[in-house]
């Protein structure tokens, strides 16, 4: 337990610098070609941020266990907009900034929720079969399509922005690299300690794994939202959730069915998608008051899958 801990620790020692260089490289490159600093958010650090969440989705469903990669794609949702988005709405209730960056989080909310219902109606087909693992990757990529189709529109809406020149793509990769590594060694500590303790391998999926893979979002989110660089803390939130959604479970669904075995935890994560939409309309005071309502009602939630309720 001693060498897990230490390994636990310098695994969010990782985290949490990785996600400093990261979000300065991708602060920078957004300045460099001139894309708003949301649209980065939304798709590169988005993506580079969930690449944790695929390769324990794509790994879990190789070893045969879609309940962990299942577990770990809604439970990483609702973590990243109970936990993550709640707690930057909590240290900063301006988390979108100006009137224009807050109709561009709102499109990009709604193309969140336009996935989340899409895997929800997938969902009630019983299991994710390469249909429809297939409809989930061509939802994917008509996403990509609008948001880069408008995401121009969009640029300088978060404010000055700065690049450092070519080391915003070492800053970048770097702090990419350290991200996953960090994520990894977390991940891998806290499933060893849940496994000796034997819990369901769903509800490892669901808490403690789907926190771990959340872990580099929390980490950018925390940094840029402390930068005051909320386009990137929301955008990578939005990009995220629609990531695991559409492309974590479509790739996983094509590589092997999984099995759906119950709904109810799905609809909790659309739940939790659709409560974003008042954390972009409310006043500083009841944003705040919004995100802590959030948060309980995350801790009521795992408090409920582990039967502690």
């Amino acid at each position: 337990m001693i060498i897990e801990a230490i390994i636990f620790i310098i695994g969010i020692i990782l985290l949490v610098k990785g996600a400093d260089y990261f979000v300065g490289g991708g602060s920078g490159l957004a300045a460099r070609f001139g894309v708003s600093a949301a649209t980065i958010g939304f798709t590169v650090i988005a993506f580079g941020t969930s690449l944790p969440e695929f390769v324990v989705s794509v790994n879990a469903i190789i070893s045969h266990d879609g309940g962990i990669a299942l577990g770990n794609v809604l439970g990483s949702n609702i973590a990243n907009i109970a936990l993550v988005l709640a707690l930057c709405a909590i240290i900063n209730p301006k988390i979108v900034g100006s009137r224009a960056t807050a109709g561009l989080m709102l499109r990009e909310t709604w193309l969140m929720l336009a996935a989340t219902v899409l895997f929800l109606l997938l969902a009630m087909r019983g299991a994710f079969d390469v249909w429809a693992g297939a409809a989930m990757l061509i939802a994917f990529v008509a996403i990509l399509a609008v948001l880069w189709r408008g995401g121009g529109a969009a640029a300088g809406a978060e404010g000055e922005v700065r690049s450092h020149g070519r080391r915003d793509i070492i800053l970048t990769l770097g702090g990419l690299l350290a991200v996953i590594i960090g994520a990894q060694l977390v991940v891998d500590t806290a499933v060893k300690i849940a496994g000796a303790l034997g819990v369901p391998t769903f509800i490892i999926g669901l808490s403690i794994v789907a926190i771990g893979t959340s872990l580099p979002e929390l980490a950018t989110s925390i940094v840029a939202i402390m930068k005051n660089e909320g386009g990137i803390s929301v955008g990578n939130i939005l990009g995220s959730n629609i990531f695991n959604l559409l492309f974590v479970m479509g790739v996983g669904a094509l590589i092997s069915p999984v099995l759906i075995g119950s709904l109810t935890d799905v609809l909790i994560t659309a739940a939790f998608s659709a409560a974003v939409i008042p954390l972009f309309l409310l006043g500083d005071r009841m944003t705040r008051l919004w995100a802590a309502g959030l948060l309980a009602a995350y801790a009521l939630y795992i408090g409920a899958i582990f039967g502690l309720l």
